[in-house]
């Protein structure tokens, strides 16, 4: 006789569908950490990256869901994510390893970095290159929200829906200059109602 599967630990939220996952706390603090290491101002496009197409921890369908989580939670969205996906898997241990590999070697980096940038501040290459870095950080953020816009077509709702909710958000935070909370919960809101009433009918 076959023995019953496996539950996932109390407490904590069942394993992804996706085919991969964790191999130890490990592996956890150091995929965290080189993820943390490669997120310079824009860290969506990275964390989508490694998460979904390198590692497969997560679908594209999880990713967005969780993302989406993160994004409503206080705190930054990459931490959230970070607690999250360690958690999911290893409990509390495993989320506070996923925690420290994102936190702590780029900490130390952010405290040495910042007492270099305090003595080269009004260094004019040392301004130009860090206004050449946002750039790239833009085109990275832009291309991983049109990568993670092709998951809307397994959407419950029309696809004219989804549209019409990400250009109003758009418009409320780049042109209105709308609190980022109220956009969130307002949009966020009637995307979740919206999705409701059309799965219940």
């Amino acid at each position: 006789m076959n023995a019953p599967p496996s539950s996932p630990p109390s407490g904590t939220s069942a394993p992804s569908a996706s085919a991969n996952r964790p191999r130890s706390l490990a592996d956890l603090f150091i995929s965290f950490t080189l993820l943390a290491l490669q997120g310079f101002g824009g860290v969506l496009a990275i964390v989508q990256r490694e998460i979904v197409d390198r590692k497969r921890w997560l679908t594209q369908e999880e990713f967005i869901e969780d993302w989406a989580v993160a994004q409503i939670m206080p705190g930054p969205n990459v931490v959230n994510l970070s607690l999250m996906i360690g958690g999911r898997h290893f409990g509390v241990a495993g989320a506070l390893a996923a925690l420290a590999g994102l936190l702590t070697v780029p900490l130390i980096l952010v405290i040495g970095l910042a007492v270099l940038h305090d003595r080269f501040a009004d260094n004019p290459v040392v301004a130009g290159a860090l206004h050449g870095m946002a750039a790239v950080c833009a085109g990275l953020i832009g291309a991983a929200g049109l990568r993670l816009a092709s998951a809307l077509k397994k959407s419950p709702m029309p696809l004219s829906w989804c549209l019409a909710i990400a250009a109003a958000g758009f418009i409320l935070v780049a042109f209105l200059k709308c609190p980022l909370p109220w956009v969130l919960f307002g949009l966020g809101g009637l995307g979740c109602v919206l999705t409701y009433r059309r799965l219940a009918t």
